[in-house]
């Protein structure tokens, strides 16, 4: 039985915007589960349904088997860690840890005790009489996140609680998040548009568009087998090269290219998708291509490739420069084959 599920729920505002088209969504107990997409997509708005700041226009939610639908976010025992912190200025770090628990009419003994086992496991021992101002960003986010956690909810709730900070810190704050939520052992629903984030952090990626789910499973499930173009195209960075052509006699046939099919498919239009690294340089491959950006990334190479069917990308582990108008033969360690006008993976 799922600890949290959202059965057909709809929005649509007063000027007709749909924002979230029968949404069917479920969660188990203790799951970190992250709705992953671009802007637009729903999924800030499926979390604030789910949190009782937006009412649904239709639909349910069902928390540990109770539906919450009509309950006011006071009545839903979540706990909620926004993008901008929302700190208490006026009030120091302690007190603002502490505030969800002066309402839960907690005795004081046992709010010091939260309140410091909160500062001791986020690493706030030393910030606790500052004030919000005193603090860096990233400080501030450790404290909204010991807010939202120190009243042990039955489910976290949190909307792109790392979109303000730089590169380094979110790193920090995303391990943290993960080892705080394992600890718990509290199931959490997480919203982001950051592909990395989503697949370093989530038991189950749940990847939208246009208010509706396209594709939902472990990380390795939908960057190995996306479900659609959509999917295909919006994880990975680099995205998926994509080649357009068609099926004959169990081939894909591109200019240029000529790829075997392992199952026999429906002769007709058809779009290839292979990975980046899965491209390989391959002095007898089946595809030739001349190299027009070699990019330099460190631990890798991106090469841009120009082949008769399209451009490519491939990225390979050495550091040896590749010069642009070498030709070079390529073959692919696998590929998926897509509809085009559909947009499913066949």
């Amino acid at each position: 039985m799922s600890f949290l599920e959202c059965r057909g729920l709809v929005k649509t505002y007063a000027d007709g915007t749909q924002a979230v088209r029968g949404l069917d969504l479920r969660c188990s107990e203790g799951e970190f589960v992250v709705l992953l997409g671009p802007s637009g997509c729903g999924k800030t708005t499926t979390l604030r349904m789910v949190a009782g700041l937006e009412r649904p226009t239709a639909g349910q939610i069902v928390l540990a088997g109770a539906d919450i639908t009509d309950c006011s976010p006071a009545e839903r025992d979540v706990g909620f860690a926004f993008q901008f912190y929302a700190l208490y200025p006026h009030l120091k770090v302690e007190d603002n840890i502490g505030f969800p628990l002066e309402s839960m009419g907690l005795k004081r003994r046992e709010r010091q005790q939260r309140i410091a086992d909160m500062v001791e496991r986020l690493g706030l021992g030393a910030l606790t009489g500052r004030y919000p101002r005193q603090l860096s960003g990233g400080d501030q986010q450790r404290v909204a996140l010991a807010r939202a956690m120190v009243r042990r909810p039955q489910l976290y709730l949190m909307d792109e609680p790392l979109g303000t900070l730089d590169a380094s810190l979110r790193l920090e704050m995303r391990a943290l998040i993960r080892a705080q939520q394992l600890d718990a052992g509290i199931t959490t629903l997480y919203v982001t548009h950051d592909q990395e984030e989503a697949m370093s952090l989530a038991d189950q990626v749940v990847v939208m568009d246009r208010g509706q789910i396209r594709q939902s499973g472990d990380a390795a499930l939908v960057y190995d087998q996306p479900a659609d173009l959509f999917v295909a195209h919006f994880i990975g960075s680099p995205s998926m090269n994509f080649i357009s052509g068609a099926i004959r006699e169990d081939c894909f046939v591109a200019p240029g290219l000529v790829w075997p099919v392992a199952e026999r498919l429906r002769s007709g239009p058809a779009t290839l998708g292979v990975r980046p690294e899965l491209v390989r340089p391959a002095a007898t491959g089946r595809l030739r291509a001349a190299v027009v950006h070699d990019e330099y990334q460190g631990a890798c190479r991106y090469i841009h490739l120009q082949a008769d069917c399209g451009r490519l990308v491939m990225r390979v582990a050495d550091r040896e420069r590749v010069a642009v108008g070498t030709a070079v033969g390529l073959d692919f360690a696998r590929a998926l084959l897509f509809d085009p006008a559909s947009g499913q993976r066949l």
